[in-house]
C-alpha cells in the first residue's frame, strides 16, 4: 500500500514513494550540519585570542628534522689537514708565512731604504725565489711600473703613452723573452732601436760574434748559455719603473730602472742547486722628433746604458751570464759586497767590466 499522499490529499503510488525517500536521503548528505555546543565553544575561544584563528590550524606545517652533516664535513677537513701536515710540514709553514706577506705595491719612485731581511730559507725547484725579497715582487712585465702619460715636447699625451709602452716592450724583449734568455738573438728588441744610431749599431754587429768589454751583448740583453745553464720555472721576478721628461730638441726622454731576478740551475741531470742571478739595469732612451733628428718612426735612440750584476760570473766576457755553482761560487764571492735587492741607491758600477765582480750579501 502507499505510505503517503499528494498535496491534494490523493494517495501516492509505491514507486513515487520510493523515489521520494531516495531523493531525501541523497540530499541529506549535502545539507549543512548544525555544530555541536562544544564546537561552538572552541571556535568562540579561538576568535577571542589575538593572532589566532581557525585559519592557523589549516596552514600549519610540521617542522622538518635537521640533518646533522656539519660535524662529518669538519671531521673530514681536519683529517685532510693532519695528513698534509704529516706529509709536507714545510709547505704548511710556507703557506701561513706567505699569508702575512702580500705582494708589494708597484714602485713609483726610488725607495728610501733596502728591503727588510728575510728568514734564511733555501730556494727549491718549486719555490726558486724562497728566502729572498723577490718572493713578494711581481712577475715579468707586471713588475715594471709605467707612469701616466702627458704631452711632452713634440708628442701628444697619446703618443707619449705609446712610446712608454714600447719602451717597456724593449725591456721585455731584452730581459724577459724566453728565447733571448736561452741565447737567441734579440730580434724584437733590436727592431725598436734607431737603425741610424751608429755607435749602438756597431755594438750590435760585433757583440754577438766576438764579445768584449766594449761590445758585450750583456750591456743591453740578458742571456744564458743553454748548454751550461737552465732557467728554473717560467717566472722571472722584476721590480722597477719608467719615468720621463722633455729632453733636447723637444725629445721625449724615458729612463728605465729595473731589477731582474733569474733563478737558474746547472744543466746536469740530478743537480738541484739553485743560483739567483740578479741584474739591475738603467737605460736612458730618447724618442726624437723625426723633423729634427734622423730616426726611424717607432724607434728610439739609446742615450746611456749601465747595469749592476751579481751571481752572473766573473772574468772575460763570453756574451752570456755564467752563474757560479758549487766551489766556483766561493771564488766569485771575493769581490766588493753589494745588496742586489737594494734599489734605494743609484746603479753603481756603470758599464760592465769583466774584471769587477760583486759579492751578493743576499741572493
Amino acid at each position: 500500500m502507499g505510505a503517503g499522499r499528494e498535496p491534494d490529499g490523493s494517495p501516492r503510488s509505491d514507486e513515487e514513494w520510493e523515489r521520494f525517500l531516495s531523493e531525501s536521503v541523497a540530499g541529506a548528505a549535502d545539507a549543512p550540519k548544525e555544530p555541536s555546543a562544544r564546537a561552538r565553544d572552541v571556535a568562540k575561544r579561538l576568535r577571542a585570542e589575538p593572532g589566532r584563528g581557525l585559519e592557523g590550524w589549516r596552514s600549519y606545517t610540521p617542522a622538518q628534522p635537521k640533518r646533522r652533516t656539519g660535524w662529518y664535513v669538519v671531521g673530514l677537513l681536519a683529517s685532510l689537514v693532519l695528513l698534509v701536515v704529516a706529509l709536507a710540514p714545510g709547505r704548511i709553514v710556507d703557506l701561513f708565512a706567505g699569508a702575512d706577506s702580500p705582494p708589494l705595491a708597484a714602485e713609483t719612485a726610488r725607495p728610501d731604504q733596502a728591503p727588510p731581511a728575510e728568514a734564511a730559507q733555501r730556494p727549491t725547484m718549486d719555490e726558486p725565489f724562497r728566502g729572498s725579497p723577490a718572493a713578494s715582487w711581481a712577475s715579468g712585465a707586471a713588475g715594471i711600473t709605467v707612469p701616466k702619460a702627458g704631452a711632452v715636447g713634440w708628442m701628444s699625451a697619446a703618443e707619449v703613452e705609446r712610446a712608454l709602452a714600447r719602451s717597456r716592450d724593449f725591456l721585455v724583449a731584452s730581459g724577459l723573452d724566453r728565447g733571448v734568455l736561452r741565447g737567441e738573438r734579440p730580434v724584437k728588441a733590436i727592431a725598436l732601436i734607431n737603425p741610424h744610431q751608429k755607435d749602438v749599431q756597431d755594438l750590435l754587429k760585433t757583440a754577438f760574434r766576438t764579445p768584449s768589454e766594449k761590445n758585450d751583448p750583456l750591456l743591453l740583453f740578458s742571456r744564458f748559455q743553454p748548454s751550461r745553464t737552465h732557467l728554473v720555472g717560467d717566472v722571472v721576478k722584476t721590480r722597477g719603473r719608467l719615468s720621463y721628461r722633455e729632453s733636447e730638441r723637444g725629445a721625449l726622454q724615458v729612463t728605465a730602472d729595473v731589477t731582474f731576478v733569474y733563478p737558474v740551475t746547472r744543466v746536469e741531470a740530478g743537480d738541484d742547486e739553485i743560483v739567483r742571478t740578479i741584474v739591475r739595469r738603467e737605460l736612458v732612451l730618447n724618442w726624437d722628433d723625426p723633423d729634427k733628428v734622423i730616426t726611424k718612426p717607432g724607434t728610439f735612440s739609446i742615450v746611456s746604458y749601465k747595469y749592476d750584476m751579481t751571481n752572473g760570473g766573473c772574468g772575460a766576457p763570453t756574451g752570456y751570464f755564467t752563474p757560479p755553482f758549487g766551489t766556483d761560487r766561493r771564488a766569485d764571492e771575493a769581490g766588493t759586497e753589494v745588496d742586489p735587492y737594494d734599489r734605494s741607491v743609484p746603479v753603481g758600477r756603470g758599464e760592465f767590466s769583466g774584471d769587477e765582480c760583486g759579492k751578493a750579501t743576499r741572493s
